[in-house]
């Protein structure tokens, strides 16, 4: 009998956990920690330790601004408020590299998941956009139609607003 494995976190609560910051869909430092079940400190010193594989397009420091937005938008980032640091961001390919920095199962395990989400959230787009593109066809399509149904319209009122004129009549006249 085959085992199915569980999830560790359902991909729902990791979409929740992903922002778009400058482009680019981003999690927080907290949220991954959490998900890691390491504390933040944990994680960004691991990341300090290993700076070279977290590039501009992996990581980003979050500015003042971003982290009062990111405060005012979530409840559970209201400790930041006053938080003399500011969170770190994580591109998914930040989250990628992390798993080869947090070396427990867990973190592969958690950085699957996370993947996956990611994935499912640009394949998601990507349907988006292609229903937005065969939607616009179709309007331009309906378009031309509607104005050659238009047109017959306009000839049938054409038709029936002709003023009739007597015709001779054709037959037998008694």
């Amino acid at each position: 009998m085959k085992m199915i494995k569980r999830e560790l976190v359902l991909i729902n609560d990791i979409e929740r956990q992903i922002f778009l910051i400058r482009g680019h869909k981003v999690m927080v430092d907290r949220d991954l920690a959490a998900l890691y079940q390491v504390p933040t400190k944990v994680l960004n010193q691991a990341v300090k330790r290993n700076r070279n594989r977290f590039p501009e397009g992996f990581m980003f420091l979050l500015t003042r601004q971003e982290t009062d937005e990111l405060v005012t938008n979530c409840d559970r980032f209201n400790s930041l408020k006053h938080s003399s640091t500011c969170p770190s961001a994580f591109t998914e390919y930040g989250v990628a590299m992390l798993s080869s920095v947090l070396r427990s199962e867990r973190a592969i395990q958690i950085n699957i998941q996370i993947i996956q989400t990611f994935i499912r959230l640009r394949q998601w787009a990507l349907t988006h956009k292609e229903l937005a593109r065969k939607i616009a066809e179709l309007e331009n399509k309906s378009s031309i139609h509607d104005k050659h149904i238009q047109n017959i319209f306009e000839a049938i009122h054409e038709l029936m607003n002709q003023s009739e004129t007597p015709r001779r009549a054709i037959g037998f006249r008694p």
